[in-house]
């Protein structure tokens, strides 16, 4: 058992420090595009960005109406007694935009690109087109893992604002059919939501998709050429996506419980 214990302990400490010189080696990426942009990939870029933003558009849209709907419905079930179901539109406003819109859109790129991320740099690897690459001189961080973490970071605020705004419509539905004006609804909308709020979802969101993109690229990255090498990976990219999502939400939480925002 011990033996056991020490060899996962090992693995894990291995893993963490490839990791960490996967991210040394995006980090000298990035600075390299910001110097010779010309050498950025635009193209693959905005390919990655097609398939996560626009391909991932009704998945995050529909699940952010159901969470709208779910949510409101649960609350104002609550509120009704105390004839305070308006508010449940103050409620949605502050969990979705600072809250729930990100982390659930987030949770959905990791189960959808960061995979899609993993598995194609995985089979590029198996098949030994990296090597092919780097033999041409091409790095293949700069050339494969920079335009999809760029990607990532761009399509997660895109998502989380439509994802948002499926989820305020569906509790405006709920409130609707408890009686409560639309126009009134719409008023506590709009007096709860500041531009702090929003920026700060936006940021949240965007930080998210970075964690996305690394973690998806770097288990690509990482892949083992076994049977079941690309499979592992694809999993490790949504385990360790989610697991980086929740570890930044709470560091997020406990940055606005210190400055009291």
């Amino acid at each position: 058992m011990f033996e056991r214990i020490g060899e996962k302990a090992c693995k894990l400490m291995q893993s963490f420090s490839d990791f960490l010189a996967f991210i040394g080696e995006a980090g000298a990426a990035v600075v390299a595009a910001v110097f010779h942009p010309r050498s950025f990939r635009f193209g693959d870029s905005a390919l990655a960005f097609e398939r996560a933003a626009v391909g991932g558009l009704p998945i995050s849209t529909g699940i952010g109406f159901l969470l709208g709907l779910i949510l409101a419905f649960e609350s104002a079930v609550a509120l009704q007694m105390f004839g305070a179901e308006v508010y449940v539109a103050d409620m949605l406003a502050i969990g979705l935009f600072r809250e729930l819109g990100p982390l659930v859109t987030a949770i959905i790129l990791a189960g959808r690109s960061g995979s899609a991320f993993a598995a194609e740099i995985g089979t590029m690897k198996v098949d030994e087109e990296l090597d092919a690459l780097t033999t041409m001189g091409l790095e293949p961080v700069r050339f494969l893992v920079l335009p999809r973490v760029v990607a990532a970071i761009l399509a997660m605020p895109v998502l989380t604002v439509f994802s948002v705004l499926a989820g305020l419509l569906g509790g405006a539905i709920v409130l609707r059919m408890m009686d409560v004006p639309t126009q009134v609804y719409w008023d506590h909308i709009v007096s709860t939501t500041s531009v702090f709020m929003i920026v700060f979802g936006l940021v949240k969101a965007a930080i998210f998709g970075l964690l996305v993109g690394l973690v998806g690229c770097g288990a690509g990255m990482g892949t083992k050429s076994t049977a079941d090498g690309v499979g592992v990976a694809a999993t490790n990219a949504v385990v360790g996506g989610m697991v980086a999502i929740a570890l930044a939400d709470g560091l997020f939480a406990v940055v606005c419980y210190v400055w009291g925002v």
